[in-house]
């Protein structure tokens, strides 16, 4: 009977600190008294102090910098609510110079959980900018974290043979753009993109305007399904 009793309290302690580890994501919008016009919906993370503080400061510099105009400035250290206060201030700047501008601006922030488990979780944060060009700004931003710690990967740490999987990434895209090489800039010098994330499919691969097509071309992404990329992984 005792052996039982002590087999009950192991295992209440074990799923009491799966429990406590877990992390959850709501999604919450962000707005100051000031703002008029930046939209925020990202998902903020919930549970262990030391593991949602990593990852919300993670997803909090992104938002920051995708509202930062000066590229030379350092956003690392302003909170979203200050972000959105400078994006305004900037517009309000830019009216006051130029008063008889119709251009409006606008800023747009979406984000959503791509994929969940317990090793790994992948975020993607939307960015649509618009301060008065030919047209607006898309850019799309994944962050990949471990699970555990809520630490940040790099890309490189999500694969134990990084040159394999590359090799592996080419092939895929090559089919990928097949019949539309032409719209590519060097569709033969096949690069790696910066966004490297999980879907419930695979591995997906995202390639922002401009970095391997024209702006006409739009975004370039496709999938490496789990059965072909399983062999190189370190998360699933």
């Amino acid at each position: 009977m005792r052996s039982i009793f002590y087999l009950l309290c192991l295992l209440f302690i074990v799923l009491s600190c799966q429990e406590e580890a877990a992390i959850t994501f709501s999604e919450e919008t962000f707005t100051t008294s000031q703002n008029k016009i930046v939209e925020i919906n990202i998902p903020i993370a919930e549970g262990r102090d030391a593991v949602k503080n990593n990852i919300n400061k993670s997803i909090e510099e992104v938002i920051s910098a995708s509202l930062r105009l000066d590229q030379e400035l350092e956003a690392k250290n302003k909170s979203i609510s200050e972000s959105i206060d400078m994006f305004n201030s900037e517009y309000a700047s830019f009216k006051s110079e130029f008063p008889d501008s119709a251009i409006e601006w606008e800023a747009q922030i979406d984000g959503e959980i791509m994929y969940q488990t317990d090793a790994v979780i992948s975020v993607a944060i939307t960015s649509y900018l618009n301060t008065g060009g030919a047209h607006g700004s898309l850019v799309i931003t994944f962050l990949n974290f471990d699970a555990l710690t809520g630490q940040s990967l790099e890309n490189e740490q999500l694969f134990n043979d990084f040159n394999a999987f590359k090799t592996l990434a080419k092939d895929y895209f090559n089919d990928h753009i097949a019949d539309k090489k032409e719209l590519y800039f060097e569709p033969d010098n096949f690069i790696l993109p910066a966004n490297i994330g999980f879907n419930d499919s695979g591995i997906i691969l995202l390639y922002n305007s401009y970095e391997v097509a024209p702006y006409s071309t739009g975004l370039t992404e496709f999938t490496i399904p789990f059965d072909a990329i399983m062999p190189y992984l370190n998360y699933m």
